[in-house]
């Protein structure tokens, strides 16, 4: 609408002969037209689908924490698995072994196996909230009788999910657990020779046992027995037949014992980070906090020989590589007996 007004106060209005209403400029404009039967915009509900994808923006945007996140929220046990590396430990410690020790430390047990042949002490893995453990076959193998502890000093009975003796690999379930701390599985794929590590289990029955050290290899082949007496028969931590580890062949040669005729032969990662009984079935770690591998075999002087005095680790120690157990996962879940 346009207007004027003369200087005599005489009002002009170009609108003349139509019925309006006085305008004083000072009045403030009139307000929107609105249809007096407009539909109000629907609002949409934050349902658990809204809220999952918007904890899972968010978690993506901090890192690292995006599986768990919808875990928690679903009540699922899912697995915290990512196939790049992702950052568990917090940025003011990244890339320390501290920092890498905190963040991991409440996802590490220490599994105390007991069977006829004795007693024994490894460690594992925590993949699920729910208790669900990955270990080696042997830490496991013809026990009657499983407990796990966690690193608060929490104990649980265990049961035996699934087994694949041919990877070394078990799968063990905690009762009436929930809550747990799970770690996150990294990516073994993209590992070189000399990226630093971290390794945490229980070696000794010393629980919480932190060591460091490199990738010295890669693809090695480690050949271990697949029978269950034979894992008991050359204890690999405290009981019968202590000082003695798990046997395995490496290059030709059998180091800890004999290892039997009935092997298995996979892929293994070398490190020198410090492995003693009882470190089997723990964790190898990248230096953000993901893990990248289950320590499964370590050669120990002891083994060769009659004192305990040589007993120790000499950095040559070995573990499967975390994309393998990723890869058997769905079959130790399954129920496998192999």
């Amino acid at each position: 609408m346009t207007e004027s007004f003369h200087r005599s106060g005489e009002y002009e209005n170009p609108y003349e002969g139509q019925q309006q209403a006085p305008v004083n400029p000072e009045w403030p404009p009139p307000p929107a037209y609105t249809p007096a039967h407009a539909p109000h915009p629907k609002k949409r509900g934050r349902g658990p689908l809204a809220l999952i994808a918007a904890v899972a923006i968010v978690a993506a945007a901090i890192g690292g924490g995006t599986a768990y996140g919808i875990q928690e929220l679903t009540g699922n046990d899912t697995v915290a698995s990512s196939s790049t590396s992702t950052t568990v430990v917090p940025s003011s410690q990244k890339g320390t072994v501290a920092g890498v020790a905190k963040a991991v430390s409440p996802s590490i047990v220490e599994i105390s196996a007991t069977s006829n042949a004795g007693s024994s002490t490894g460690s594992g893995v925590i993949i699920t909230s729910g208790g669900e453990i990955v270990t080696n076959n042997h830490v496991i193998a013809g026990a009657s009788r499983i407990k796990a502890t966690t690193s608060d000093g929490t104990s649980y009975t265990a049961k035996v999910v699934g087994t694949d003796s041919k990877k070394d690999l078990a799968l063990i379930k905690l009762e009436n657990a929930s809550g747990l701390k799970a770690a996150t599985l990294g990516d073994s794929a993209g590992i070189q020779v000399g990226d630093q590590v971290v390794a945490i289990g229980s070696p000794e029955g010393l629980s919480n046992t932190v060591t460091s050290g490199i990738i010295s290899a890669l693809d090695r082949d480690v050949t271990v027995p697949t029978e269950e007496d034979q894992g008991q028969g050359q204890q690999w931590g405290q009981g019968q037949g202590q000082g003695d580890q798990w046997p395995f062949e490496f290059g030709g040669r059998q180091f800890n014992g004999d290892t039997g005729n009935d092997t298995t032969t996979y892929k293994a990662l070398q490190t020198d980070a410090s492995l003693n009984p009882g470190n089997s079935g723990g964790a190898l770690i990248d230096m953000n906090g993901n893990i990248i591998g289950i320590n499964s075999a370590m050669y120990s002087p002891a083994g060769q020989a009659s004192s305990s005095s040589d007993a120790g680790s000499v950095g040559l120690g070995f573990a499967i590589p975390i994309n393998t157990v990723k890869a058997d996962l769905a079959k130790l879940r399954a129920g496998s007996t192999d």
